[in-house]
């Protein structure tokens, strides 16, 4: 059975999105068969492995909405081992409509939704939207582990302070499975004073949680959603590439 694994932070630009397609391509490269999950209105976990989202028969959205099953929104990207449930922007409404409909659990759809899929894959890693609200709680409810990309700022260490007790909520009245996975610094700079602050902070609260790899700044891992591309299949020997792998191996060991 496959183990679903949200990225979530509900600050926006701390590469996010950047870690969620690159760990599930790098997965993929490793052997396992992945499943990358757009939860984001925005999309850019789609554009990001090269699906274009305009003219999508299917997307997570009908998946939510009950107007298809999830096995029939599934796009088969040309990366190895990687396929893609997407997302576009008629996402944006489906946060109020699950709130006003009339589902007794609206905070279980994608749970009882990726079930039917879970055993095709070895791990479901899913985008989630920079927010809070009922599609992240729908992730969250729906998933074995959390990985939490952040930047070494103070402020995103108020803003993990704020997403663990969500998390803390969430296994204590809707997924009592819910762990989290880890978390993972982006945008690394090594040479910065602050850099090394915020990370001495998270070892004082959360050692065993941070991923023993880092990702740095680069050209390469920028430029790579341009093409359409994860950072492997961009740069293959590059520092993103390398940074990217090895979390994924990392992540493999712990779920």
């Amino acid at each position: 059975m496959g183990k679903i694994i949200s990225f979530a932070n509900q600050k926006g630009g701390v590469g996010k999105t950047t870690s969620a397609v690159n760990i599930a391509a790098s997965l993929g490269v490793l052997g396992y068969n992945t499943l990358l999950v757009d939860l984001d209105p925005q999309g850019n976990a789609t554009s990001g492995v090269g699906v274009a989202k305009k003219g999508l028969k299917n997307t997570i959205k009908d998946v939510l909405m009950g107007d298809c099953k999830a096995k029939d929104a599934i796009i088969q990207t040309e990366f190895e081992k990687l396929s893609l449930i997407p997302a576009n922007m008629s996402l944006a409404g489906t946060e109020f409509d699950l709130l006003q409909g009339e589902h007794p659990e609206p905070w279980a759809i994608m749970k009882k939704a990726l079930e039917t899929i879970k055993a095709d894959y070895d791990y479901i890693i899913v985008d989630c939207p920079p927010s809070l609200g009922m599609l992240t709680m729908n992730s969250l409810s729906a998933s074995d582990g959390v990985v939490v990309p952040m930047q070494c700022e103070f402020y995103a260490l108020e803003g993990l302070s704020q997403l663990m007790i969500t998390i803390s909520k969430i296994k204590t009245h809707y997924n009592t499975g819910l762990t989290v996975t880890g978390i993972l610094l982006t945008m690394y700079t090594n040479r910065l004073l602050l850099t090394q602050q915020v990370k001495n902070e998270l070892k004082k609260h959360y050692a065993g949680k941070l991923f023993e790899t880092h990702i740095s700044r680069g050209v390469k891992l920028s430029e790579a959603p341009g093409f359409g591309l994860p950072v492997y299949y961009h740069d293959k020997k590059g520092k993103g590439s390398n940074e990217y792998l090895a979390v994924a191996n990392e992540l493999a060991t712990r779920i």
